[in-house]
């Protein structure tokens, strides 16, 4: 049980970061962080006390088998979340050379 509360918390440090943060990257890290926070979730749903690997060989009866769908969940999600991240940072470059700064309240001034 532990360890779900710390991926919430891990969870809304990520979200603080997003909601309060004037400085586009510490938005992205915020991002990062959340990402990761839901990637720790869908592990540890599908995560078994003693839980071994689903692989079966023949004639053999695994009791208390770790689920395979979790995992494989995660692992397109990272994948995705980089490409997301990677295009979120260009796009913050693009801002910085258009505007000087990385500071949402000047970027909002300076429209045009």
């Amino acid at each position: 049980m532990s360890e779900y509360l710390l991926c919430l918390f891990l969870f809304c440090i990520g979200l603080y970061c997003v909601l309060r943060k004037r400085n586009i990257i510490k938005i992205i890290i915020g991002l990062g962080i959340i990402e990761y926070a839901v990637n720790l979730f869908f592990v540890l749903v599908g995560y078994r006390i003693h839980g071994r690997a689903p692989i079966l060989a023949k004639e053999q009866k695994i009791l208390n088998m770790v689920d395979p769908l979790p995992q494989a969940l995660v692992l397109t999600a990272i994948v995705i979340g980089l490409a997301v991240t990677a295009l979120i940072v260009a796009i913050a470059i693009r801002i910085y050379e258009k505007y000087g700064t990385f500071d949402i309240t000047k970027i909002r001034r300076l429209r045009g």
